[in-house]
């Protein structure tokens, strides 16, 4: 490697690293980093780049690997299971997106090519970026979240043909024949990597395991991704395409989850050469000659992309709140798009002053997306205000079906993802009445089939709640990840019934006291049980006796619930007795047969004396008998209603185990 082009990468990183940390300091994407040190190093800012032909095919590197683990990553099962989100909402989206922006394109008096290809670089999104900032925030499981996911699964599938057909587009395809040949042979390249990824591919990551070399693994996967690309290059195809099909091709081995960990280093090093590149390429004296047009294109990108994002995910029946949030989340331009406007620009679809502007537009699209994020809860719920009833709530044919059954003191179950479905097995198990309201249309059609007491809607309006008869609901359970949401049903269900229990679920102790603000009774975070169970295996892996890890478990708890019981004690609506009552808990016992508890009275005081707890409540078989008489004869199989603090409980709960000393 010559002297300059090394000098060159050491300044082009230098450069980035500065720009990334800062950039970060602002919540900013780091992809929008290394497009800052690419503008601020290229020809038209400080020229301080010699060899920019030498990064260019190193970028064209970072392109191959970033296509190569798409392959990997890409999951046939997984696609299969949520199709009707990715080929219906991303089908729906990438439509709409491309017939406005292309009508919008001619209106400006592009041609029709110009105008065909300018859609399809509008209509794809920042999978990295959105991923990372749905992670971050703890919402990569929410609805809007899984929705977006599927969408962006489809654009990235898209990416594909849109390259297929760029000479088409710009006349080097030879017409419909050679578009033809040309898909022919990607499907017969498609059709030679299953057949490689079944037989020769494992075979030969077999052989490469047996020498127990690391770097002989790494070798063979850059062999397989760099050899398939520069076959289908051969075959007139492009690079990209080709490691997209060679990650195809490992995907569906056991091999695919090392080969990932191994060659993600290598990409995330060529592909941030890759945007530093594309900033090189960004001209700002022509984009600063034109700043209005340059706000205008960005407005109407905006909009467009979220509008239509939104409408497909609304024609998946997904309610208007849930919908909106995702398409507004959608409404960037990915980095996709970036290669698709080199490819453009090379294949003289785009002369370079269209080319600057939509460089400019998507760089400035990917610096917003955080913003847009933060306003997108906000904005969703006020549209969500003007838009017909029917929308609002999603598919009208499924939240018009009313679940028929008279329902009285049941437990409403707000979720049915794994807490949702355990929760409603349990309840199941022992008859206690439940309903589940759930977000995705798919969900609730598949488990009604199966008899599942389940209703279609976005339980931040009161009218679901309602249709659920949260009058007379004894419980509520909000078990969704998305914590403003949880806030919001938990503040609409204490005003439709001040005397519900509402239980929520969330991901972080810090989000506990918004919570109990909104009117939460008791607030689960799922760090805190998280790192019990944790340490709880590591100390029976230690061989520590069982008791003192449940005197650890209860002390842990203790102590971090008492925290969020003073934070539920804050902000409690209780009054009266209630109120009076806030330091202790309600637990109910059964007796077992061998238990010390067996044939003794009220009177002889057993459970108090030796817990501290007191006895408000015995049941025996249905007959319940509040306050019991001091003569009362306690049995084996009854179920005691104690009154006590949590450590008292703990204490009580050991007497009533057989054979208990």
């Amino acid at each position: 490697m010559p002297f300059e082009t090394l000098k060159d990468i050491e300044i082009l990183f230098s450069i980035a690293l500065i720009t990334v940390i800062l950039f970060k300091k602002l919540n900013l994407p780091s992809i929008i980093g290394f497009l800052a040190a690419g503008i601020i190093a290229g020809p038209n800012a400080l020229a301080l780049i010699k060899s920019t032909h030498e990064v260019e095919i190193m970028a064209e590197v970072g392109v191959v690997l970033l296509m190569f683990t798409i392959g990997i990553e890409f999951s046939l099962s997984e696609l299969i299971r949520i199709r009707q989100r990715v080929f219906w909402g991303g089908g729906f989206q990438i439509l709409l997106t491309i017939s406005f922006t292309t009508a919008a394109a001619l209106l400006s008096n592009l041609p029709l090519n110009q105008a065909i290809f300018i859609g399809f670089v509008v209509s794809l999104s920042s999978t990295a970026i959105l991923m990372k900032l749905f992670i971050d925030a703890g919402e990569i499981d929410t609805p809007h979240g899984k929705t977006a996911l599927a969408v962006l699964i489809f654009q990235d599938l898209c990416v594909v043909p849109f390259m297929l057909l760029i000479p088409f587009l710009s006349g080097r395809g030879g017409g419909i024949s050679n578009l033809s040949i040309m898909l022919g042979k990607a499907l017969l390249i498609v059709v030679i990597a299953h057949v490689a990824s079944r037989y020769i591919v494992p075979w030969v990551f077999n052989q490469v395991s047996k020498t127990r070399s690391r770097e002989l693994f790494i070798l063979s996967i850059l062999v397989v991704a760099f050899g398939t690309a520069w076959l289908t290059s051969l075959a007139g195809l492009s690079l990209a395409l080709g490691a997209f099909i060679a990650g195809l091709a490992i995907s569906e081995s056991e091999y695919s989850h090392q080969a990932l960990g191994d060659i993600i280093p290598f990409r995330d090093a060529f592909i941030s050469l890759f945007f530093i590149s594309i900033g090189m390429l960004l001209d700002l004296s022509i984009v600063l000659k034109q700043p209005q047009t340059l706000l205008v294109i960005f407005l109407l990108i905006i909009l467009i992309k979220a509008t239509f994002a939104s409408i497909a995910i609304l024609l998946l029946g997904m309610p208007a709140r849930i919908a909106m949030i995702a398409g507004i989340s959608l409404a960037q331009i990915g980095e996709f798009s970036f290669v698709l406007l080199q490819n453009g620009l090379k294949d003289g679809l785009l002369n370079n002053e269209i080319y600057q502007l939509f460089l400019a537009v998507a760089i400035f699209t990917m610096a917003f997306t955080p913003i847009l994020l933060k306003i997108a809860p906000k904005l969703s719920a006020k549209i969500s205000k003007l838009l017909p009833h029917r929308f609002v709530m999603g598919k009208k044919a499924l939240t018009q079906s009313e679940h028929k059954s008279r329902v009285n003191n049941h437990v409403i179950i707000i979720g049915y993802g794994v807490n949702g479905r355990n929760l409603a097995k349990v309840l199941k198990t022992y008859s206690i009445p439940y309903l589940v309201v759930e977000t995705n249309p798919f969900t609730v059609s598949a488990e009604r089939t199966r008899g599942s007491h389940i209703v279609f809607g976005d339980a931040t309006h009161r009218e679901i709640l309602e249709h659920v008869h949260i009058d007379k609901a004894r419980i509520i359970v909000v078990g969704i990840s998305d914590s403003s949401a949880t806030a919001r049903i938990s503040s609409v269900a204490r005003e439709l019934n001040p005397n519900i229990h509402i239980i929520a679920r969330t991901r972080y102790q810090l989000e506990a006291e918004n919570l109990y603000k909104a009117g939460a009774t008791q607030v689960i975070p799922e760090e805190l049980e998280t790192s019990i169970e944790i340490f709880a295996q590591v100390l029976k892996n230690y061989l520590i006796p069982h008791d003192q890890i449940e005197k650890c478990i209860s002390t842990i708890r203790s102590e971090s619930y008492d925290m969020l019981r003073s934070l539920s004690r804050r902000h409690s609506n209780a009054a009266g007795i209630s109120g009076f009552l806030s330091e202790a808990e309600i637990a109910a016992f059964t007796v077992s047969d061998g238990s010390h508890l067996d044939k003794t009275t009220v009177a002889d005081g057993f459970i108090r004396t030796l817990s501290g707890a007191t006895i408000i409540a015995i049941k025996r078989n249905e007959a319940v008998t509040p306050n019991p008489d001091p003569v009362w004869e306690i049995r084996a199989k009854d179920v005691l209603l104690l009154l006590g603090t949590p450590n008292q409980l703990s204490a009580a709960g050991k007497l009533f185990a057989a054979n208990n000393s």
